[in-house]
């Protein structure tokens, strides 16, 4: 009895694949500490077009058609697995430019809830996707002393030059 094999190559991500993630995260975690639902909001849209980005980096081919496409639109043509979630979140796209215009109720603090989870959803997804782990965002402080922390607290103490 043979077995057949997979002939199926996936060739290896590039560089952008993984940048467009990672600025995903950091987007997600700036909507999970946004000071406003319309800021929630913007910043969680923005994370699901850079985890959509990832996507197009990995999997589209440059293509001889001119016109301009938005994100969306080739993102159901690269990955028609993810269609639903393209059709969600360019549904989502004239909230998203009300919410960044200021204009005021344009997000409730639910749709802006809902709309973090989704897209942090989205994120898990596409990891899953592109076969890759998935990675937990963590709290971005600009200096890790600015809480208290006694462990980083005491090794500044000690060698002042270290921390800088």
């Amino acid at each position: 009895m043979r077995t057949q094999r997979s002939t199926s190559f996936q060739a290896p991500l590039g560089p952008s694949v993984f940048v467009s993630l990672e600025r995903a995260r950091a987007s997600l975690a700036e909507a999970r500490m946004a000071a406003t639902p319309a800021e929630r909001y913007a910043a969680a849209h923005v994370a699901a077009l850079r985890t959509a980005a990832a996507v197009l980096a990995a999997r589209a081919r440059p293509s001889p058609r001119r016109g301009q496409r938005d994100a969306w639109t080739l993102l159901t043509r690269v990955a028609p697995e993810l269609g639903e979630w393209s059709a969600f979140f360019a549904a989502g796209a004239g909230k998203r430019a009300a919410a960044e215009a200021g204009l005021s109720g344009a997000v409730t603090v639910r749709e802006a809830d809902d709309l973090l989870r989704d897209a942090d959803r989205f994120l898990v997804v596409v990891e899953a996707l592109l076969e890759l782990p998935h990675q937990q965002a963590l709290p971005h402080h600009s200096d890790p002393g600015e809480h208290g922390h006694p462990g980083y607290d005491a090794l500044r103490s000690r060698d002042p030059g270290a921390a800088a």
